[in-house]
C-alpha cells in the first residue's frame, strides 16, 4: 500500500532494525540503559538544551512537559488546532487540573503575539494563573518564522511566562529551514521531538530542557507509566534515526511539492501555502471526496479523504509511488467527469450506451 495518511506510518528499515537488535542495555529507570543515555545526551546537544528525556510517545512527552510546567490550576496559552490541545484526549486538563486557553493560530501557524497578551490573566484569585505559552512547529506543515520564534521568545521574558514548543516535527522544520536545530530551539524553554513520524524509528519521543526542568519531568514520566526497563533497543532506533534520517527529510518536502504541482496541474486546489514541508493540503468538492477514499483504496493507496484532505510524504513513499498516485488520481477525475456528463445527459433525457 502506498500510504499518504500520515508520517506515523513509517517502518523502521532493515539498517535500523540491526541497530536496535545490537543495542546496548541496561534498566533505565535506574539510569543504567548506556543506550538511552547516549540518545538524551545527542538529543540535548542537538536541541541546544541542559538535558533530555526519552518518553515512549509524543501525547505522553506533551503532557509531561506541561504537569512540569504548571501547578494544578494553572493555565497554559496553546493554539485552537494545536495537537496538545485538540488531539491528546484533554490529558492535562484531566490528570493535570491544568487549564487551557486556546486561541486561533494566525494562516502562517502563529498565534499572534497580541492575541496571546489579550487573554493573560490578571493576577486576580478568580482566574487561572497564566503559567505558560505552547507553540506547534511545523503546525500543519508549516515552519514558524524565525523572526517570529524571537519575538515570542521575547514576549514572554516580558511577561514572564515559560515558551513550550510542540516540535513533534520540528526536524521539518529545520530542514526546510536550512538550519540547524538549536537555531529554532534556542527560542524556547522546553521542546519535544517526535522520533517515529518523518525519521523513522517505531516509538519514542523526546523532551528536552533545562536540567532543573528534566529531573522534575523525570518524575512525572514515572508517574504516568512512562518509566520503562531495557528500552536501550527502541533508543537505538531513535539514535539511527537521528544520524542517518533527518537531513533525508529534504526529499520528503520536494516530493510534497512534486506531488502539489502535479495535482495542481490537474485542476485540484491546493491550500496555501502549499507544500512547506512533508505536508499539503487539497479542497475536494463533497461528493468526490466521499468517494475518492474507497476507490484509491481498492488500488492500493490509503488517503483520508474529505473536503479538505491531508496528503503527507514520508520515507517510505517514493517518487515512484507518487506518480501512481497521480496516475489514479487523473482515472478517477475522469471517470467522476465521465459519471457528471452521464447525469446531465440523463437529466435532459439523453442517454449513451
Amino acid at each position: 500500500m502506498i500510504d499518504l495518511r500520515s508520517d506515523t506510518v513509517t517502518r523502521p528499515s532493515q539498517a535500523m532494525r540491526q541497530a536496535m537488535a545490537g543495542a546496548e542495555v541496561g534498566d533505565d529507570v535506574y539510569g543504567d540503559d548506556p543506550s538511552v543515555n547516549q540518545l538524551e545526551q545527542e538529543a540535548a546537544v542537538m536541541s541546544g538544551k541542559e538535558s533530555a528525556l526519552f518518553l515512549p510517545t509524543g501525547t505522553q512527552a506533551n503532557l509531561v512537559a506541561l504537569l512540569s510546567h504548571c501547578q494544578r490550576g494553572e493555565e497554559y496559552i496553546v493554539g485552537q488546532k494545536a495537537h496538545n490541545y485538540m488531539f491528546e484526549a484533554g490529558g492535562a486538563a484531566v490528570l493535570g487540573s491544568i487549564q487551557p486557553q486556546p486561541i486561533d493560530a494566525a494562516p502562517d501557524g502563529t498565534l499572534p503575539l497580541d492575541l496571546v497578551a489579550s487573554v493573560i490573566k490578571p493576577d486576580d484569585i478568580h482566574f487561572a494563573q497564566t503559567r505558560l505559552l505552547c507553540l506547534e512547529n511545523t503546525h500543519n506543515g508549516k515552519a514558524l518564522p524565525l523572526d517570529y520564534l524571537q519575538q515570542a521568545w521575547a514576549f514572554t521574558r516580558t511577561k514572564k511566562l515559560a515558551l513550550h514548543v510542540d516540535g513533534a516535527r520540528i526536524f521539518n522544520a529545520a530542514v526546510a529551514m536550512n538550519v540547524p536545530l538549536s537555531t529554532l530551539t534556542q527560542y524556547c524553554d522546553t521542546l519535544t521531538i517526535c522520533l517515529s513520524k518523518g525519521l523513522g524509528a517505531p516509538v519514542g519521543s523526546l523532551l528536552c530542557g533545562s536540567a532543573d526542568y528534566i529531573k522534575r519531568a523525570r518524575r512525572w514520566r514515572k508517574m504516568t507509566g512512562g518509566g520503562m526497563r531495557q528500552a536501550g533497543i527502541l533508543a537505538q532506533g531513535a539514535l539511527y534515526a537521528l544520524h542517518h534520517n533527518v537531513k533525508r527529510l529534504r526529499e520528503d518536502h520536494e516530493n510534497a511539492q512534486w506531488l502539489a504541482q502535479q495535482l495542481g496541474d490537474m485542476g485540484i486546489e491546493i491550500m496555501e501555502p502549499g507544500a512547506q514541508t512533508n505536508m499539503l493540503f487539497i479542497r475536494l468538492p463533497v461528493n468526490e471526496a466521499n468517494q475518492l477514499g474507497p476507490w484509491m483504496k481498492q488500488r492500493g493507496v490509503l488517503i483520508n479523504a474529505g473536503p479538505v484532505t491531508r496528503l503527507v510524504t514520508h520515507l517510505d513513499v517514493s517518487r515512484e509511488d507518487l506518480q501512481r498516485v497521480v496516475d489514479l488520481w487523473g482515472e478517477f477525475k475522469s471517470l467522476i467527469s465521465v459519471r457528471s456528463q452521464n447525469g446531465q445527459n440523463a437529466s435532459r433525457g439523453i442517454y449513451e450506451g
